[in-house]
């Protein structure tokens, strides 16, 4: 729970020109929530982890996805649109409790073969690839702009989130 609360906080998204900003930047989005919350967002976050305290409370899975990943060449890994169906298939398969995802340092990933790719032209190393360079500049960025933004509101549980992960990312090859 602690780990999904986690990603949560540290969601991103891309503004448009519609958007509160000018043209296209990736911008932190804690929980798709930016421009809603009018409290203290530490706070906000600490209620979410305060949800596993109530053994009364059924927890949901919860499950991270990137729909727009960019190859190299600037186009999506995924397909997208009614192909997302196989995803989905994915995760109500991990719900009910097949074993069809391996651990990753930045969290549980499906197991090769686990996604059905039927008639898809995808890479799925490029797919499911965990860049280290990346997850650690990206690990590094989000605390800071969480420190920054919260201070001592950031929650300990996040503290120790963004710490695990970076010592998972620190071990990669």
């Amino acid at each position: 729970w602690k780990h999904g609360v986690f990603l949560a906080s540290q969601l991103k998204s891309e503004t448009t020109a519609a958007a509160e900003h000018t043209g296209k930047q990736i911008m932190h989005d804690p929980f798709a929530m930016r421009p809603f919350v009018g409290y203290n967002f530490g706070h906000y976050i600490q209620h979410w982890l305060d949800f596993e305290k109530d053994p009364k409370n059924k927890l949901p899975k919860i499950f991270h996805v990137n729909w727009f990943r960019l190859d190299e060449n600037k186009k999506f890994l995924w397909p997208g649109f009614g192909d997302n169906i196989r995803v989905l298939d994915w995760v109500i398969r991990r719900v009910n409790g097949e074993d069809i995802a391996e651990p990753s340092p930045v969290g549980l990933l499906p197991k090769i073969g686990s996604i059905n790719l039927q008639g898809l032209v995808v890479d799925w190393d490029k797919l499911m690839s965990v860049p280290k360079e990346y997850w650690k500049n990206d690990i590094d960025e989000t605390f800071s702009w969480l420190d920054g933004q919260l201070g001592e509101d950031l929650p300990q549980d996040i503290r120790t989130q963004i710490e695990e992960q970076k010592q998972r990312i620190s071990q990669m090859n």
